[in-house]
């Protein structure tokens, strides 16, 4: 049984000025036929909501310390610490028809890794007009951020990952191709922590997950204030 909290905090909003030219996604929700996966990030607000920041959070879960819990409905990834306490993050996630769910595992990770486009996002693009590289290497312009940790099933590559973005303001929102995205200074976090081999469970549609309890009790303020 599924259960879910949806924790608000105070409705503040943080600018932030990270932008790059492109980004290898698109927005969900009813567009023209001509939208392209490629967004403009110049055209884009530059904020993200205050309630994604990186919190410590009384997570009640059965689910074992390093842990990653990803809930796609409410946009927050957990990783979880043991003793009901949890380190939350705001994440975006697939738009409309490239949600996904299921558990995985971190297979391998990156520091500034480079993006490869696949063929057919690449040719999708290229009737559009939008010419995107066979590679691009990893930098600040890179759609893939500053970290990846690229996720594997049975031993695969699923080909989804959990990375930075060189568009923060998209935290929040349904936009990737089924990638869950973090700011930059929170991929770097997560980065650190969690372990090629770590369990990721991603709660999404179709319930492919299976059961998986955990209920978000809100923000551990001591914790949180102390950066523990």
């Amino acid at each position: 049984m599924q259960k879910y909290v949806n924790v608000l905090a105070a409705a503040t909003i943080m600018a932030t000025s990270a932008l790059a030219p492109i980004e290898a996604q698109a927005f969900s929700g009813n567009r023209p036929a001509t939208t392209s996966d490629v967004t403009l990030a110049a055209t884009q607000p530059k904020q993200v909501a205050e309630k994604f920041k990186r919190r410590v959070v009384r997570l009640v879960t059965d689910e074992k310390p390093g842990t990653i819990i990803i809930d796609t409905n409410n946009k927050f990834l957990y990783y979880v610490e043991g003793n009901n306490r949890a380190t939350r993050y705001g994440v975006g996630v697939g738009r409309e028809g490239f949600g996904w769910s299921g558990v995985v595992k971190i297979g391998r990770k990156e520091e500034w890794p480079s993006w490869r486009p696949p063929a057919e996002m690449r040719a999708r693009e290229a009737k559009k007009g939008h010419m995107l590289p066979v590679v691009q290497e990893g930098g600040v312009d890179n759609p893939l951020g500053a970290r990846a940790m690229y996720l594997f099933k049975g031993g695969r590559d699923t080909i989804f990952r959990i990375h930075g973005t060189n568009q923060p303001w998209t935290i929040g929102l349904n936009m990737s191709s089924g990638c869950i995205r973090m700011m930059n200074k929170d991929v770097e976090h997560l980065y650190e922590r969690a372990d090629i081999g770590s369990k990721v469970i991603v709660v999404g549609p179709g319930n492919k997950q299976g059961d998986v309890s955990f209920e978000d009790r809100g923000i551990d303020i001591l914790r949180t204030i102390l950066g523990g």
